[in-house]
């Protein structure tokens, strides 16, 4: 008898080592074993041979095994639902097949409860953070164009405003404003005397600023003036002085000015003087000029191409640029003069 337990407890610690070693495998697999274990047949024992000690054993083994046949790990199952498995010999095996039908029923109740709830989740996080845009984000950016369009139609109002205001100034003030034009000089003449702007007060003068050694416009601009005061006098006989004013006073000496001018008109006055004076008149008739491709002594000189009238007090009337020829320059000179006399009288 002594054997027969032995072999029946050997054989539960080979379960018990057997369940041990294939549990982290896999849990389907190691119930599907022990069912076959659990069909095994134990050799019976008596239990009025066996000492208090070795029943004791007995019967710890057996509620192992029976715990061992009847439960499945399952995370999925809830404690408070698994099945309570009774501890008494005569249920074993109908309880352990009862327990896991119940586990596997409860284990797909579980599982179908668990993606219900995934689904319920789902769709309650869906309805709870809702679409890409919200509606206080699509009042912001509503609020947001508005007041863009609103600043863009002012601004653009308030710019029609002022050109509208600046064009009624304009009409209403008046029709020809004085430039800040002309003032004293001293300078000499092609006679070599000395000059101001005082002597030229009385008359009617057109006054044109460049250099002897111009190879072009110069000598253009001026044939064009002498024509001019030709054409001046002859439509309406009135007297105009053309006056040639140097602005390369290195080169430009009371010599080369009088040799110069006798070319053009036999009324052309030439007026030359120091690089400082002709400096200052310039400045004070805003005429422009600076010498360029300088080689030694040969160069040219860059300058402004404008025709002044002043009138009899030397006082700026009106320029005439180069686009002028000699008719459309006479024709202005004698208009000029006309209206200036209509304005004074």
């Amino acid at each position: 008898m002594t054997s027969a337990f032995l072999r029946n407890s050997s054989r539960l610690r080979q379960i018990y080592c057997s369940f041990n070693s294939h549990l982290s495998s896999s849990n389907l697999r190691s119930l599907h074993h022990y069912k076959s274990i659990h069909n095994s047949t134990l050799i019976p024992v008596s239990p009025g041979i066996l000492t208090d000690n070795q029943c004791e054993s007995v019967r710890a083994f057996s509620l192992n095994r029976r715990s061992l046949c009847t439960s499945t790990p399952s995370p999925s199952v809830d404690k408070s639902t698994s099945p309570i498995v009774d501890t008494t010999p005569s249920s074993v095996s109908a309880e352990g097949n009862s327990g896991n039908q119940n586990d596997g029923g409860q284990s797909s109740g579980g599982s179908q409860n668990n993606s219900g709830g995934s689904q319920n989740t789902s769709q309650q996080g869906k309805s709870v953070r809702g679409g890409p845009v919200s509606w206080v984000s699509f009042f912001l950016l509503l609020c947001t164009g508005a007041g863009l369009v609103y600043y863009y139609d002012r601004e653009k109002r308030r710019h029609i405003e002022e050109i509208n205001t600046a064009s009624t100034a304009v009409r209403q003030g008046p029709s020809a404003g004085k430039a800040a034009i002309g003032g004293p000089f001293n300078l000499i003449d092609h006679n070599g005397k000395p000059v101001t702007d005082k002597d030229f007060i009385g008359q009617w003068n057109l006054i044109y600023f460049g250099f002897t050694h111009c190879p072009d416009i110069c000598p253009d601009e001026l044939i064009k003036m002498a024509e001019a005061i030709d054409k001046i006098k002859k439509k309406s006989g009135l007297e105009v002085v053309p006056v040639f004013i140097s602005v390369d006073p290195e080169r430009d000496n009371v010599e080369q000015i009088r040799e110069y001018v006798k070319e053009f008109h036999p009324k052309l006055i030439g007026l030359t003087g120091s690089p400082e004076e002709v400096k200052s008149a310039a400045r004070a008739y805003r005429v422009y000029y600076m010498k360029t491709e300088e080689e030694g002594s040969d160069y040219l000189v860059d300058h402004s191409i404008v025709m002044y009238l002043m009138d009899p007090n030397m006082q700026f009337v009106k320029f005439f640029g180069k686009n002028f020829d000699a008719d459309t320059l006479s024709d202005g000179v004698i208009q000029e003069i006309k209206q200036h006399k209509k304005v004074r009288a």
